[in-house]
């Protein structure tokens, strides 16, 4: 079991920054890929980012691409959400999510919400216009 607590959330206008964490705990000796997802009301929850274990493999959403960045810290059990030039329409909570992955796999990554077994609670991003 793995616990997952998102943090970095919060109210910015638009074109702003917002660098979101996730913080993992519990059997973090074991290997997961991440996941960054999303929430809008009203909406499904969406894929936004994906980064393998290695960190070396990363994939986006097209909605955000070339404006946000997966990246990640093993020694620190966090992966991070680097999110610029926020736009009204990135306004959602944010998820992040822990898929494990077989000790030798350096590269796989997900991006369908029913690949992860883990979730965090989520942080509120809002982007004012």
């Amino acid at each position: 079991q793995v616990q997952l607590v998102e943090s970095g959330g919060g109210l910015v206008q638009a074109g702003d920054s917002l660098k979101l964490s996730c913080a993992a705990s519990g059997r973090t000796f074991s290997r997961y890929t991440m996941g960054w997802f999303r929430q809008a009301p009203g909406k499904e929850r969406e894929f936004v980012a994906a980064i393998s274990w290695s960190g070396g493999v990363t994939r986006y959403a097209d909605s955000v691409k070339d404006r946000f960045t997966i990246s990640r810290d093993n020694a620190k059990n966090t992966v991070y959400l680097q999110m610029n030039s926020l736009k009204p329409e990135d306004t959602a909570v944010y998820y992040c999510a822990a898929r494990p992955i077989a000790y030798s796999d350096y590269i796989s990554i997900y991006v369908s919400i029913y690949d992860y077994r883990y979730w965090g609670q989520g942080t509120q991003v809002t982007v004012s216009s």
